[in-house]
């Protein structure tokens, strides 16, 4: 059989399959000489939180004194409000719990919930 001849009457080249229709070029954002650039939305970026690693003597009065108070004390809370460490706001939570400050709700590895402690509630004894 003679190779078959193209719509427009030109030899060989890429040839269309019969039932697949050819690509049509987009008119925005493709890459043509006249088109213009694609331009990409900007992303907002988050600010980087400039906490403090290690106590200085206002904001451990701020926490002895303060935080005590506080109806709901996790580490995310005193993260936020003292502008310290996560890792830090955990083991002043710890500290507080010991001098008995605060009382836990809730204690895994993966949530502490603190709450006030009431004067005329003893807090709750960790089991041995």
């Amino acid at each position: 059989m003679p190779p078959k001849k193209d719509a427009k009457g030109g030899k060989g080249g890429a040839k269309a399959k019969p039932g697949k229709a050819a690509p049509i070029a987009a008119k925005s954002g493709g890459s043509g000489g006249k088109n213009k650039k694609k331009k990409w939305s900007k992303t907002k970026t988050k600010e980087k939180a400039n906490n403090l690693v290690l106590f200085d003597k206002a904001t451990y009065e701020r926490l002895t004194n303060e935080v005590p108070s506080y109806r709901l004390i996790t580490p995310s809370v005193l993260s936020e409000r003292l502008r310290i460490n996560g890792s830090l706001a955990r083991r002043a939570l710890k500290d507080l719990e010991h001098k008995n400050l605060i009382k836990p709700i809730l204690k895994n590895a993966k949530l502490q919930i603190y709450t006030r402690a009431s004067a005329g509630v003893a807090p709750v004894a960790a089991s041995t």
